[in-house]
C-alpha cells in the first residue's frame, strides 16, 4: 500500500504542482541565505505581507556576513509592521553566529544550523528540503491538516503528529523533497482549506480517506481557541518645545528594541488619566500637564488584544531617571525609529488632526 500511495502522492501532487506553483521570488533562487530569510519571515505570516518586506530586504542585505554586520536597530527598521519581532532578533544572531562560526555560509549539518537562534524544526527542514533537496518534511499547522486528511486523523495527538511525519518521509520524492514540501504549502492554501476542502479539484483525492466523508472539513477536530484577553493602554505624546519624548522597550521584552510613546496599562481603579500620570512619574520621574484626548486606536498582538489611547501632554522638566534608552524627537523624526505598529496608527491620528494642538 505504501508504495503504491508513494507512487501516486508524489507524481500527481508534483505534476499539480509544476501547473499550478504560486510564484513567488524566493522559490526563484538556490541562495540558501534567501531561502532561509523567507521561511523565517513566513512564520505566522501572510504570504502577500511576506513579499514586499523579503525583496526591500534582500536588496539591501545581500548575504549572510550583510546581516550580522548591520546595526540591529537598522534591521529592526525593515521589519517595522511585519509583527513577531522576535524573529529578527534571533535571524539576526544566528546570523553573526554563522558568521563568526561556519565562515558566512548555513552549517551542512542539519542539527548544527537546526540549533542556530529561531530555525527550529519546521524551519531547518525547509531550508535542507527546498536548498540542499535532502528529504526533511517540512510540517506545520497546514501540512498537518493536510496529512490529516489524507490519513483520516481526527487529533493531532503526539502519536499522530509522529505518523504524519513518518509518512511524508516514506511518501516524498527524494529527487525533489523541497517540491514536495511547497506543493503541500500551496495545496492547503489554495485547495485543502481549513473550511472548504474542493475535494474535486485536489490532485490527491484518490488516497484522501477525508474525501470519502461527508464532510472532510471536520478533519482535524478544531481545537477550541481561548478567550483572548484585552488590556487598556493610555499613552502621551509628551511634548517640550517642538520635540516629544519616545523610549525604547527592554530588548527582552516583548517588542524589545522598538520605540514607543511612553505610557502603560491602566490599572482596574483607574481612570485613563489617572494612568497616564502615574506610568509617567514611575517611568520618567517628570510631571506632565495633560491635555485633550486624541484618540484611541485598537490593536491585536498574538496573544491579546489593546485599545491605546492618546493624550497630548506639556512638560517644561528634563528627565530625571529612565532605566531605558529615550529621545526627543521631532515629527519628521519618526521615519528615522522602528515602531509598534499601534504607535503607527496613533501617528496616523496626528498626521490627520494635527501634532501639537
Amino acid at each position: 500500500m505504501y508504495n503504491t500511495n508513494k507512487s501516486y502522492f508524489s507524481k500527481s501532487l508534483l505534476h499539480w504542482y509544476d501547473s499550478n506553483k504560486r510564484d513567488l521570488p524566493w522559490r526563484k533562487t538556490n541562495d540558501l541565505y534567501k531561502i532561509w530569510l523567507s521561511e523565517v519571515m513566513l512564520q505566522q505570516t501572510r504570504v502577500d505581507t511576506v513579499v514586499p518586506y523579503y525583496l526591500q530586504w534582500v536588496e539591501k542585505y545581500k548575504s549572510i556576513r550583510s546581516v550580522a554586520k548591520a546595526d540591529y536597530q537598522k534591521l529592526l527598521k525593515l521589519w517595522e509592521g511585519l509583527g513577531y519581532y522576535s524573529r529578527c532578533k534571533n535571524f539576526h544572531k544566528a546570523c553573526i553566529i554563522t558568521a563568526n562560526d561556519y565562515d558566512g555560509e548555513i552549517p551542512s549539518d542539519y542539527l548544527k544550523f537546526r540549533a542556530l537562534p529561531g530555525v527550529g524544526d519546521y524551519i531547518a527542514a525547509a531550508v535542507f528540503s527546498i536548498g540542499l533537496k535532502q528529504t526533511y518534511p517540512a510540517i506545520d499547522g497546514n501540512v498537518k491538516r493536510v496529512m490529516a486528511r489524507v490519513l483520516r486523523i481526527k487529533n493531532i495527538t503526539k502519536r499522530n503528529k509522529k505518523r504524519i511525519r513518518n509518512t511524508l518521509i516514506k511518501w516524498m520524492d527524494p529527487e525533489r523533497p523541497g517540491d514536495i514540501n511547497q506543493a503541500l504549502m500551496d495545496l492547503a492554501n489554495r485547495i485543502c482549506r481549513v473550511d472548504h476542502a474542493h475535494c474535486s479539484i485536489c490532485p490527491i483525492d484518490e488516497i484522501c480517506m477525508a474525501e470519502k466523508m461527508s464532510i472532510p472539513e471536520s478533519y482535524p477536530a478544531k481545537v477550541k481557541k481561548k478567550v483572548t484577553p484585552h488590556k487598556e493602554i493610555v499613552a502621551g505624546i509628551i511634548w517640550q518645545g517642538e520635540k516629544f519624548l519616545i523610549t525604547k522597550r527592554p530588548e527582552n521584552a516583548l517588542l524589545g528594541g522598538l520605540w514607543e510613546l511612553p505610557g502603560g496599562e491602566i490599572e482596574s481603579s483607574e481612570t485613563p488619566i489617572g494612568a497616564l500620570r502615574r506610568q509617567i512619574k514611575e517611568e520618567c520621574d517628570i510631571d506632565i500637564n495633560i491635555g485633550k484626548k486624541v484618540g484611541y486606536v485598537k490593536h491585536a498582538y498574538s496573544h491579546f488584544k489593546i485599545t491605546q489611547t492618546l493624550f497630548q501632554c506639556q512638560t517644561q522638566e528634563s528627565v530625571k531617571s529612565m532605566n531605558k534608552e529615550y529621545r526627543w524627537i521631532t515629527p519628521i523624526e519618526v521615519n528615522n525609529y522602528p515602531f509598534p505598529k499601534s504607535n503607527h496608527k496613533l501617528f496616523n491620528i496626528l498626521n490627520s488632526d494635527g501634532w501639537n494642538v
